[in-house]
């Protein structure tokens, strides 16, 4: 966890908390009795907030983190629950609704994000991570794409980031066996840009964005475009890829079961239908 904790915030959210020091802003997931679960209440304020400092001029640079032990610990599954093991969650609706507007407004906002991963970063949670431009990680932060534990494919950009990042090989790794990757290996992959020890995370990644918040900030937007074209130039149509299958797989047998199982904490027998 950062700094931000010492101050009070600019703007409080429901389940957001935004921080101003100089040019460089902070947002805050603000969920940690649910380890910052992505609810529609967290899409909400998150967009919300993205889009103001996206629109802030004054705003140089942004952090994006998390309150108490987790980053985000993915999409928070007892919100929809009964509608999933009734297989009839709208998966793709959530997903065109909240998710895709929120990392696409990271990776196009005209200045430097910084995701400081404090804690565990876990399917759709990872994939907000990785939309930021630089992504640092407490040591005992880890990173997994958990989407297969409930038979899902990797969402919320997650299929295009982590293979722009760390190529086929290990990105199939990751989306197929659902494996933990401590932040040392993230760094050692390429995943991630650095990870430092807990008791210096704070510090470190509050220096961070302040140096890219007194930086050349046109350079940083065209920075970014340079990089989204080569990359994520199909971006749009990625995304609505995921949600296509997504949606599909939320009306499987799997998916019930891996929701069942989830929730009576129990693994799940996944039959293949």
């Amino acid at each position: 966890m950062t700094s931000v904790g010492e101050h009070e915030p600019v703007r409080r959210f429901e389940t957001v908390n935004l921080y101003r020091e100089g040019a460089a802003a902070t947002i805050e997931l603000n969920r940690p009795e649910r380890m910052n679960a992505w609810s529609n209440g967290l899409s909400r304020d998150l967009l919300d907030a993205l889009r103001g400092v996206a629109a802030d001029d004054g705003v140089r640079a942004v952090l994006l983190t998390g309150a108490g032990k987790a980053f985000c610990s993915g999409a928070d599954l007892k919100e929809g629950a009964d509608e999933a093991v009734a297989g009839k969650l709208d998966t793709a609706w959530v997903l065109k609704q909240w998710y895709h507007p929120i990392v696409t407004t990271i990776r196009r906002m005209e200045k430097p994000v910084v995701t400081a991963v404090n804690g565990p970063a876990a399917g759709a949670g990872l994939s907000l991570a990785l939309a930021g431009d630089l992504v640092v990680a407490a040591a005992s932060a880890y990173f997994v794409l958990a989407f297969v534990g409930i038979g899902l494919v990797p969402d919320g950009g997650a299929s295009l980031f982590v293979p722009a990042r760390v190529g086929f090989t290990r990105a199939a790794e990751m989306a197929l066996l659902g494996d933990r990757v401590p932040a040392a290996k993230a760094v050692e992959w390429g995943l991630i840009n650095f990870a430092w020890p807990d008791a210096e995370f704070a510090e470190q990644a509050d220096a961070l964005v302040r140096r890219l918040a007194e930086g050349p900030t046109r350079s940083y937007a065209g920075t970014k475009r340079e990089l989204n074209n080569w990359l994520y130039d199909r971006m749009d149509t990625h995304l609505e890829l995921e949600a296509e299958i997504q949606g599909q797989l939320a009306k499987s047998a799997d998916f019930v079961e891996g929701v069942s199982a989830f929730l009576r904490k129990d693994r799940p027998n996944f039959s293949g239908a």
